[in-house]
């Protein structure tokens, strides 16, 4: 069995081979690009600041899995965007 390093390792290798074998560019910048990741970032504060930090406690994982996919399915069909006209 592979130690969680050496498997990383594998990952950071074949991904990269994996990608171009599909025909896929990937969507990262350089190596220790501070913009890797600013658009998860943002979302996960979005998520954080208008769903889980607004109630204080939660009934259950179950719960936070519900307001989840609330959530989401909110932001990619109906949430309006002010920027292209409000639509």
């Amino acid at each position: 069995m592979r130690r969680p390093l050496e498997f990383a390792q594998h990952l950071a290798i074949r991904y990269p081979q994996r990608l171009s074998e599909a025909g896929v560019e990937p969507s990262v910048g350089s190596v220790c690009d501070s913009y890797d990741k600013a658009l998860i970032e943002t979302i996960n504060g979005l998520f954080k600041a208008e769903v889980i930090h607004r109630r204080r406690t939660w009934r259950s994982f179950e719960a936070v899995e519900y307001a989840t996919l609330e959530w989401v399915d909110w932001f990619n069909t109906r949430r309006l965007l002010e920027p292209i006209g409000t639509i």
